[in-house]
């Protein structure tokens, strides 16, 4: 369960890091053309923002592995939100999407991969916790 845990922490952790740059490999601003300044800056600080959530969280639970598998249940409430996080980012995906071309598929998979890495340690947390009743 601990290299699953670690595993699914770190790809989100990578995908934290690699969407700090996602707005220029991708060149975001060249499908609004002529958008306020106001646009592109509220583009860029919630890409920002979910950036460092998505990082910062990550390294936090990476960093507190030892107290999740001891049994903390504070620590796990913040695993479990991540978990619903990439819960989220599927349904959203499947719902909204941007495209029905390789990269949505790529992502939905990529999506659904990580969240069930992730959800697998979860369970286990769970019930270990449980246990303790």
């Amino acid at each position: 369960m601990k290299i699953l845990y670690i595993i699914g922490l770190l790809l989100s952790a990578c995908i934290g890091i690699w969407h700090f740059t996602v707005p220029y490999l991708y060149k975001w601003y060249s499908f609004i053309p002529n958008a306020p300044i106001e646009i592109i800056r509220s583009i860029d600080w919630i890409n920002y923002f979910f950036s460092l959530f998505l990082t910062g969280l990550s390294v936090i639970l990476l960093v507190y592995k030892n107290k999740i598998f001891n049994k903390n249940k504070e620590i796990l409430v913040f695993y479990g939100f991540l978990v619903f996080v990439w819960l989220n980012r599927i349904f959203i995906t499947i719902l909204l999407p941007m495209n029905y071309n390789v990269m949505f598929f790529g992502q939905l998979i990529g999506f659904i991969i990580i969240f069930i890495i992730q959800l697998i340690p979860l369970i286990y947390l769970i019930r270990i916790n449980w246990k303790l009743k």
